[in-house]
C-alpha cells in the first residue's frame, strides 16, 4: 500500500505547464490524463526502471480522489498482477511520468493544442482501440 507518489523532478515543471496550458482544472487532472494515456499507449515497464521522484508530490487521495479502484483495476489488469502487490505504486509512477512526457511531446509538436480537443482525441483513440 501507498500514501503519496511523486513525478520525477523533469515532469514537476510539465504538470504546471500542462495544467495551465490545457487549463482542464487542478494538477491532479493532468495527472490521471497522464497515466491513463500511457496505460491506452500500451507500453509496459519493469519496477525496476523508475526514475527520481524530486519532482511533484500527490497524495493518493488526491491523485485519484474516489476512483482509485478504478485506476488499480486498470493498472493490474495491464500486467496481469493483483491490488495487493507491492510494486503497484511503481508502476503508477512509471505511467504517470511516461504520459506527462509523452503529453508535453504532444505540446511541444503542436503548440496550439487546445486541451478539450486534446483530450477527446485522446478519448477517441482508446475507443478506436476497443472497438
Amino acid at each position: 500500500m501507498f500514501n503519496q507518489i511523486k513525478t520525477s523532478a523533469k515532469n514537476k515543471d510539465a504538470v504546471t505547464i500542462l495544467t495551465r496550458k490545457f487549463g482542464l482544472g487542478a494538477e491532479n487532472v493532468i495527472a490521471r490524463i497522464a497515466i491513463a494515456s500511457s496505460l491506452q499507449s500500451g507500453v509496459k515497464f519493469s519496477p525496476l526502471d523508475v526514475k527520481d521522484s524530486g519532482g511533484k508530490e500527490y497524495s493518493k487521495s488526491v491523485l485519484f480522489g474516489s476512483h482509485y479502484p478504478m485506476y488499480a483495476a486498470l493498472m493490474c489488469k495491464h500486467y496481469g498482477i493483483r491490488m495487493s502487490d507491492k510494486d503497484l505504486p511503481r508502476y503508477f509512477k512509471l505511467h504517470l511520468d511516461d504520459g506527462l512526457e509523452a503529453i508535453m511531446k504532444d505540446v511541444k509538436d503542436n503548440p496550439n493544442l487546445v486541451g478539450f480537443d486534446y483530450l477527446f482525441d485522446k478519448i477517441h483513440l482508446g475507443l478506436d482501440s476497443i472497438c
